[in-house]
């Protein structure tokens, strides 16, 4: 009676299982070039099942012939997805939880992004993602997705870079998108001389959990607006301390 329960337990967790990757593998295809060629595969294996079931011995020699030839074309013809699919399932927090990345890393290359930044005499806005999504705010910039390092953020503020304008917003050891637009504050108390930048990192940390880092481009000063407050004038190791606390390290900010 017990093994039976069991079975059943696991056959209805092998299909919530499958179900689960094949809707994850449409939302990651949908309105790409990807979805005729998933078409295409699907005609090939309904003709190999066919041709087994039938046992045509031609069609089965060539299916068979170039069944070692498959496995590569798959992975060259779908290889933008399977790249975006690594990378999202690279920053999913229960993978994280289980792999442990190392964080400190991560904000060793944006400190040193930050500072790269400050010597060039460059603004810059860094939007570190929490708890609560960006995704809306993601949206209006453009994808980059990848892994954070200083030259990469030095790179994407330099003044002819068509994405300089924006934020970097920032998930796990990801840079995920470049050039994105943030809600400015309304605080009517602030001051007058206060930045495009500042008034967007301080509006987002007011409506999110996310942290941001602004590198004046005037002043070379880089502040940390996080719930709703803007830190001034914040120095390197105050700076280290609070994104290991953004990334979920000594606790939250």
């Amino acid at each position: 009676m017990i093994s039976s329960v069991i079975h059943i337990a696991l056959a209805i967790l092998d299909i919530v299982i499958v179900a689960f990757i094949a809707y994850q593998l449409l939302l990651l295809i949908r309105g790409s070039r990807a979805t005729e060629m998933l078409v295409g595969l699907l005609v090939i294996v309904v003709v190999s099942l066919v041709a087994y079931w039938w046992d045509l011995g031609g069609t089965k020699w060539i299916i068979s012939t170039l069944k070692a030839v498959w496995v590569v074309a798959f992975v060259i013809l779908f290889q933008p997805e399977l790249r975006r699919a690594l990378a999202q399932l690279g920053r999913n927090r229960l993978v994280r939880a289980f792999l442990r990345i190392e964080q400190s890393e991560v904000v060793d290359e944006i400190i040193g992004g930050v500072e790269g930044l400050v010597d060039k005499k460059i603004g810059g806005l860094i939007a570190i993602e929490r708890r609560t999504g960006l995704k809306e705010y993601i949206e209006t910039g453009v994808l980059v997705e990848a892994r954070v390092s200083a030259d990469l953020i030095t790179t994407i503020f330099m003044p002819h870079s068509p994405l300089h304008d924006g934020a970097v917003v920032i998930h796990g050891d990801s840079i995920v998108a470049a050039g994105c637009i943030l809600p400015l504050s309304e605080d009517t108390s602030l001051e007058r001389e206060l930045g495009t930048r500042h008034r967007a990192a301080l509006g987002l940390s007011e409506e999110t959990d996310a942290v941001c880092v602004v590198i004046s481009e005037e002043t070379q000063k880089v502040s940390f607006a996080s719930r709703g407050k803007l830190v001034w004038a914040v120095d390197s190791p105050s700076l280290r301390k609070n994104l290991l606390k953004a990334l979920g390290r000594d606790g939250g900010v």
